[in-house]
């Protein structure tokens, strides 16, 4: 008697099935460089991303705040260097209003920032503020040349008027503190001495140039000496301090 022996066949093992959440939420994260990637409110981002936020170079437009930026990203904040612009609504165009550093999203190191077509900052940012050298341009003339705390002077700074007189000296909180100088160079004179909350207090006044000046005082500042200058300016700048 025969028994024919059949083979058995080869089962495969069932294969995983990536559950449809898994592959939709795989499928979803940004990675590399993508093409204009649009959200509910409006706004466009076109660049690089890592674990779906902004990292790399990209340019994100706000279509509320009619803005545009262009630079620098990293974990979904700007960061590095870039370039954030306004729309006018005049023209329809965007014009430039900041180019510089960032960091953790708000302005930080080096960078330049437009108020207007006549005024504007170059100098160091922190936390989005003025903050150490820089120039400022304002829209009257003067210009200020020194140093910042919290959009404010502070520090030594040079502020030169719109007719060249100028100031050089201490500054605290955005006003003359501590020992400076005023350069009256339109009526030839120089004050040197100690200012209090932007008020000069104590301090000595000469002529200064009055050969050059355009409109000098109708006589020369008579020479009157004190025995002992110093020990004067010292006790009323001690007088302040102490108050």
């Amino acid at each position: 008697m025969y028994v024919l022996l059949t083979a058995m066949p080869h089962l495969k093992k069932p294969q995983k099935v990536e559950p449809l959440s898994k592959l939709w939420d795989r499928k979803a994260q940004k990675c590399g460089l993508r093409h204009t990637v649009y959200s509910v409110n409006g706004d466009e981002y076109t660049g690089d991303w890592l674990d779906s936020k902004k990292h790399g170079k990209g340019t994100q437009i706000c279509k509320k705040a009619g803005a545009i930026y262009d630079g620098d990203w990293k974990y979904g904040k700007r960061d590095g260097y870039g370039t954030y612009s306004k729309l006018l609504s005049v023209t329809n165009e965007y014009s430039r209003e900041y180019s510089g550093g960032w960091k953790n999203d708000k302005k930080h190191g080096f960078g330049t920032y437009f108020y207007s077509d006549t005024a504007c900052y170059e100098g160091e940012w922190s936390e989005d503020q003025r903050s150490g050298w820089g120039r400022m341009y304002y829209d009257n003339g003067d210009i200020y040349e020194g140093e910042w705390l919290k959009n404010k002077h502070h520090g030594q700074g040079m502020l030169r008027l719109a007719n060249e007189n100028r100031y050089e000296g201490n500054w605290k909180y955005g006003k003359k503190n501590g020992h400076g100088k005023f350069f009256y160079l339109d009526k030839g004179q120089l004050y040197e001495g100690f200012w209090v909350d932007g008020v000069a207090k104590c301090g000595t006044v000469s002529d200064f140039g009055r050969a050059e000046a355009p409109t000098p005082t109708i006589y020369p500042i008579p020479k009157v000496h004190l025995l002992d200058v110093r020990s004067v300016l010292m006790e009323t700048q001690s007088t302040y301090h102490s108050e």
